[in-house]
């Protein structure tokens, strides 16, 4: 007896995008005509201010797949992919932006890729149709990532993914996150895999990318390698700096106080002395941080909130 086909959720995040909405639902409708999955298309409106929603709503009208998810304000698109994913019933999850530059057409070829042993498949835009300036800080952040991280793909920051339900399920996300998901889901020990995908030019709107994300993007970084190697023991990084410093700084002290006690030299003129005195404070200092990290980490809340305007298609 053949084994049911997975159901599949697309999971599509939106900011200001009602150009693009029509022709994206019938792409997507397209390739799931070639599927025997049954199927659901999670909108999620982050917020947007053009007539997007007015839009969605006509497609759920015609279209019981359809359902929709609307933020009140924007929230961004960690927060937006957060809320799919906790709606998402499917066994399989994809992924994919909104303005037409992902290609529903890749998505049966992605299924045949996860089922072959995979977790998360990322794409890969090989074929980039953006400005210079956006491919080659792409080009940096996935080098850098990679070297910091051990997660070696050449697209990070892909929109078009598709994941096992339980990677969803364990997957944090907030802020700018949703950068890094292959690197949280690799922390998680799920296997990640990467397929080259057909990327075309942006046929409506602007790009939200501007020049503040690099900045922002090394920001991030720095937060998820402390978030995935000390979040749960920050005493281990804080106290490790405090204890060195601590130790060194009375290593200095009791030099000085051989010097002045045994050799009868005097101190007044000694840097070396306040130097000392400093790498003491410093090291107290930073253990004390560290241990009331791990007091923040026993007591911090587990989940994030968004204030939901409306939710269209969902079972109660």
């Amino acid at each position: 007896m053949k084994d049911k086909p997975a159901k599949l959720s697309i999971v599509v995040p939106l900011y200001n995008e009602a150009e693009s909405l029509r022709e994206l639902y019938e792409q997507i409708s397209a390739t799931l005509e070639q599927l025997e999955n049954e199927a659901e298309i999670v909108f999620v409106d982050d917020g947007s201010t053009d007539s997007s929603y007015e839009i969605l709503l006509e497609l759920h009208r015609q279209d019981r797949r359809v359902k929709i998810l609307r933020f009140r304000r924007n929230f961004g698109k960690s927060a937006a992919l957060a809320e799919g994913f906790k709606r998402a019933t499917g066994d399989y999850i994809v992924t994919l932006d909104a303005d037409l530059q992902d290609d529903p057409a890749e998505i049966p070829q992605m299924i045949k890729m996860l089922e072959r042993g995979y977790d998360l498949i990322s794409g890969w835009k090989k074929k980039r149709y953006d400005t210079l300036i956006k491919r080659v800080s792409s080009k940096i952040f996935n080098t850098v990532t990679g070297f910091l991280t051990g997660v070696h793909l050449h697209d990070m920051n892909c929109g078009l993914k598709i994941y096992r339900r339980e990677v969803v399920r364990n997957l944090r996300l907030y802020g700018q996150r949703h950068r890094f998901i292959p690197v949280l889901a690799a922390n998680e020990g799920f296997v990640i895999g990467e397929m080259v995908v057909h990327h075309r030019p942006r046929k409506y709107g602007r790009s939200k990318f501007g020049p503040s994300r690099f900045l922002i993007g090394l920001l991030d970084l720095i937060t998820l390698l402390f978030l995935s190697r000390y979040v749960k023991r920050p005493l281990h990084l804080f106290g490790g700096f405090g204890l060195l410093s601590l130790l060194v700084g009375m290593g200095i002290n009791l030099y000085l106080a051989y010097e002045r006690l045994v050799l009868h030299k005097y101190l007044t003129n000694r840097p070396l002395l306040f130097l000392g005195i400093l790498l003491v404070i410093v090291g107290i200092q930073l253990f004390s941080l560290g241990l009331l990290g791990e007091m923040i980490t026993e007591a911090r809340a587990e989940s994030m909130q968004y204030n939901i305007r409306n939710e269209i298609g969902f079972d109660t």
